[in-house]
């Protein structure tokens, strides 16, 4: 399976998780049980790594989505979001410009072009903060 599929794979997890507090591996088993789904590898570690550290993600988001609560945004544009920082954060080895792009990608398959715009541009503007060394909760 390409890493795109298994991003989005693991984006199919994280927003689901908006509507249902489940640990990630009750969530797989049901994809993999219930839709015949085989969940690959990466994808498990990406949302599992994304539900462990969803209070430090969603302050990212929070903090750079000016003019926007979190709790407004669309779920599928936050869940594009919590993987994308988690990914940037806890997957070194994976360049940023690879992880925006593929957030894009996701957006413009799942929500609108507007929220493609807004996710380019908050991944933008954190990873330039972090870079500036200003990006670190």
């Amino acid at each position: 399976m390409k890493r795109s599929e298994a991003r989005e794979q693991a984006f199919t997890l994280i927003f689901e998780r908006s509507f249902r507090e489940e640990p990630i591996e009750e969530m797989i088993a049901q994809a993999t049980e219930g839709r015949q789904i085989e969940v690959d590898e990466f994808a498990r570690r990406l949302a599992a790594l994304a539900f462990e550290r969803l209070d430090a993600i969603d302050q990212v988001i929070q903090k750079y989505s000016i003019k926007w609560n979190i709790n407004r945004l669309p779920k599928v544009t936050l869940a594009i979001l919590r993987l994308a920082i988690c990914e940037i954060d806890g997957m070194e080895d994976i360049p940023v410009s690879v992880t925006i792009n593929e957030a894009v990608e996701l957006a413009k398959k799942f929500a609108s072009e507007d929220d493609a715009s807004f996710i380019n541009g908050l991944l933008g503007a954190y990873v330039h903060s972090k870079e500036q060394g200003e990006g670190e909760e």
